[in-house]
C-alpha cells in the first residue's frame, strides 16, 4: 500500500489551525491567577495537546469525512488529490486520538476529561451517523467550544487542580459563543460544494448576506457583554481596551459586509485578529481577580 509523504500528512493536520486552542488555553493559564512557576512542563503539554495533537486529529477527521465535499470545492487537499492514499486518512486521525488521549492522561484527570471531551466533539462534528456539520448551527456550536472555551477552561483547570472561578468560565463561555461567528466566517468558501453535498451550513441556509450580518452579530454581542462585567469587576482599563478592539472590528465589519463572500478571509485574518487580542486582554484582567488582590 502506497504510504503518504510527510508533508501531505503535515497539510492534512493543518498547522494553521492550531493557533486558536493553543492561544485560548495561554489565556487559561493566565486567567487561573496561578504562578506556572514549577509548572512549566504542564503548561507546554497543555499547548501542544491543544494544538498539535487534539486540533490536529479533529482536522484529519473532518477532511477524511469531507473528502467528497473536498473533491468539489478543494480537490488540491491531501485527500481528494490522492496525496493522502487509501484510508490513510481514516488510519491517521485514529491514530492521532490515541495519542492524544495518551499524552492527556499523562498530564492528570483535568486534562484528560477536557481532552475526551473534545475529541468526541471533534469525531461527533464530522462523522456519520451525528455528522454535526451537517448543520450549521450545532457543528459550529460545537467547534467554537472546541477551539476557545473547552482549552481556556482546561487552561484555568491544569494550573488550579480544580474547578476555575465563576468569573473565569463565564468569559470563557462568552468568546466561545462569539467564536461561533468566527466558524461561520469559515463556510463562506464551501458554499457551492456544501450545498451540493447537503451540507447545511449558515451561508447555505441564510444566504450570504444574512450569515455575514448574522456572524458579525454573534461576534460582536459576547464582547460587549465582557466590557459589560469588566467594568462591573472594577477592571477599568481592561474593559476599555477590549472594548477598543471591539470598535476595531466594528469597522472591519462595515467593509466585510459590503462583499461578504469574497471579504471572509479577509475579516478572518484582521477582525479575528482583534477578537484574539481581546481574549488574551480579558485573560489578565480576570487575573487578579481570581488572585483575590483586585477590590
Amino acid at each position: 500500500m502506497a504510504t503518504p509523504a510527510p508533508s501531505a500528512v503535515v497539510e492534512l493536520l493543518k498547522p494553521i489551525t492550531w493557533f486558536a486552542p493553543m492561544w485560548a488555553f495561554g489565556c487559561g493559564v493566565i486567567s487561573s491567577g496561578q504562578a506556572p512557576s514549577g509548572q512549566w512542563f504542564v503548561i507546554a503539554a497543555g499547548v501542544v495537546l491543544a494544538g498539535p495533537l487534539v486540533c490536529a486529529t479533529s482536522q484529519a477527521a473532518n477532511d477524511w469525512f469531507d473528502r467528497h465535499v473536498d473533491a468539489i470545492n478543494e480537490p488540491n487537499r491531501p485527500i481528494p488529490s490522492g496525496r493522502i492514499p487509501g484510508r490513510w486518512g481514516l488510519y491517521l486521525a485514529a491514530g492521532w486520538t490515541i495519542l492524544s488521549l495518551v499524552v492527556a492522561a499523562m498530564l492528570g484527570p483535568w486534562i484528560l476529561g477536557a481532552a475526551l471531551f473534545g475529541l468526541v466533539l471533534a469525531w461527533i462534528y464530522s462523522a456519520p451517523p451525528l455528522r454535526l456539520k451537517r448543520n450549521g448551527w450545532w457543528g459550529n456550536s460545537a467547534v467554537a467550544l472546541c477551539y476557545e472555551g473547552l482549552p481556556w477552561f482546561t487552561g484555568a483547570a491544569v494550573m488550579a487542580a480544580s474547578m476555575p472561578d465563576r468569573r473565569v468560565l463565564l468569559v470563557a463561555l462568552l468568546y466561545s459563543v462569539g467564536a461561533h461567528g468566527i466558524m461561520t466566517l469559515n463556510d463562506f468558501k464551501s458554499v457551492e460544494g456544501d450545498r451540493a453535498m447537503g451540507l447545511r451550513s449558515l451561508p447555505v441556509q441564510l444566504g450570504s448576506d444574512r450569515a455575514a450580518r448574522f456572524a458579525c452579530l454573534v461576534m460582536a454581542l459576547p464582547q460587549v457583554v465582557v466590557v459589560a462585567l469588566l467594568f462591573h469587576w472594577e477592571r477599568t482599563w481592561h474593559a476599555g481596551l477590549v472594548a477598543a478592539l471591539l470598535a476595531g472590528q466594528l469597522a472591519l465589519m462595515l467593509h466585510f459586509l459590503k462583499a461578504p463572500r469574497s471579504r471572509a478571509a479577509w475579516y478572518n485574518g484582521t477582525g479575528t485578529t482583534l477578537y484574539v487580542l481581546g481574549m488574551l486582554a480579558s485573560a489578565f484582567a480576570l487575573r487578579p481577580l481570581v488572585q483575590g488582590l483586585a477590590p
